[in-house]
């Protein structure tokens, strides 16, 4: 350890340098609080399943949408303990254990300060991506994503984690946080039936423990594989039933078990990799007056009848991550014990094996494996 590094003002991290090339641990300099931001000592980070994916074809697929300027500290759902507090901070100390949200976004419009910091147009990812080129001026201001000793985040980025959750579950609050946001905005779940498309992957069993313990009535999980489907269904046997979408149709699947009317509810989980038939048969299993969120990776151009959508009186809504309110909301049902995600499994690198990592996160069982670095 050379005596910089002694003295605090280096840190490690795992950086990419150009598109292409593997990350490199190597020391940086180590951010500072003040004002109203905080610096926390990262513990763990959560792996992003699609991130090989994002650093390899991100640019060519969405030119439109920046990653941040290399060489760059990527690592989307970092949890830590507060080390620094800037001198503006109230409410948050150090020593404090949070999961950090990495939304990021000007805080002064009108979409930040009325709780909705997504339809802002500086809103990024901190440590994978962002939505418009404005979101390359948050970079700037918060450079870290998890895969580092220290990083620096605004103070209303902070989820508190309970004491009861470990630092490698917390690790699965940003996909567990997606499907929450994507559950609530469905609406009452009491008595209501919901299709889960891409049920057995991250977000897709995220979706389906938040929709069990929030009061759904009957869940149609579709996925591919059986072996996961018959897993995901042990969950809650007399609420979930699963179906293939190799074996045919969901529409007609969902609509043979509803007397031809079909579920309530769909929320669409698919990868970024999946095909766009499977989302819009999916949908035609939607009743009329249904609402359908998606939270899907996929991309392209969906096509769907708009007199379908007018005449069936259709709801399609997007969600793009959560917010920290949602976090906190979230972090205290999984306190209680209201969401149980004991049958998520973790597996976890080192720091220095993050290459290893990111090409090691197919090797799991689906969304019931929890992949991550720890720090």
């Amino acid at each position: 350890m050379t005596e910089r590094r002694m003295m605090g003002e280096l840190m490690r991290a795992a950086r990419l340098h150009a598109v292409g090339d593997k990350m490199l641990v190597e020391d940086v300099p180590r951010p500072s609080a003040a004002g109203t931001d905080v610096v926390v000592a990262v513990k763990g980070c959560g792996m992003v399943p699609n991130l090989a994916n994002v650093l390899a074809n991100w640019e060519t697929w969405y030119p439109q949408m920046p990653l941040p300027p290399r060489p760059a500290v990527f690592g989307l759902d970092p949890v830590g303990v507060v080390h620094e507090v800037g001198e503006q901070v109230v409410n948050v100390r150090p020593g404090d254990r949070v999961h950090v949200n990495p939304g990021r976004s000007c805080g002064a419009c009108h979409a930040c300060t009325s709780g909705a910091p997504q339809k802002c147009d500086y809103w990024m990812l901190g440590g994978y991506f962002g939505y418009n080129p404005n979101s390359l001026e948050m970079f700037e201001r918060y450079p870290y994503g998890g895969f580092c000793e220290y990083m620096l985040a605004p103070q209303g980025a902070l989820v508190p984690i309970p004491d009861n959750l470990e630092f490698r579950q917390a690790t699965r609050l940003g996909y567990l946080g997606t499907a929450y946001a994507a559950v609530k905005k469905l609406g009452q779940l009491a008595g209501k039936s919901l299709i889960i498309n891409g049920a057995t992957g991250t977000l897709g069993v995220g979706v389906t423990l938040v929709a069990l313990a929030l009061g759904v009535s009957r869940v149609f999980a579709v996925a591919r594989g059986v072996p996961l489907l018959e897993r995901l269904r042990a969950l809650a046997p007399e609420r979930i039933e699963i179906f293939s979408n190799h074996d045919g149709s969901t529409e007609s699947w969902v609509k043979s078990h509803t007397a031809g009317r079909g579920a309530d509810l769909m929320v669409d989980t698919l990868g970024a990799v999946a095909s766009l038939d499977s989302l819009s048969d999916a949908m035609r299993g939607v009743r009329r007056g249904g609402r359908i969120v998606n939270i899907s990776g996929t991309a392209g151009v969906l096509g769907v009848d708009v007199t379908w959508w007018m005449d069936e009186q259709m709801e399609l809504i997007g969600s793009v991550w959560f917010t920290t309110a949602d976090g906190i909301e979230l972090a205290g049902l999984l306190g209680s014990g209201v969401i149980d995600i004991s049958v998520l499994q973790p597996k976890n690198w080192p720091l220095d094996e993050i290459n290893i990592a990111i090409s090691g996160v197919a090797s799991g069982e689906g969304g019931f494996t929890s992949y991550l670095v720890e720090i």
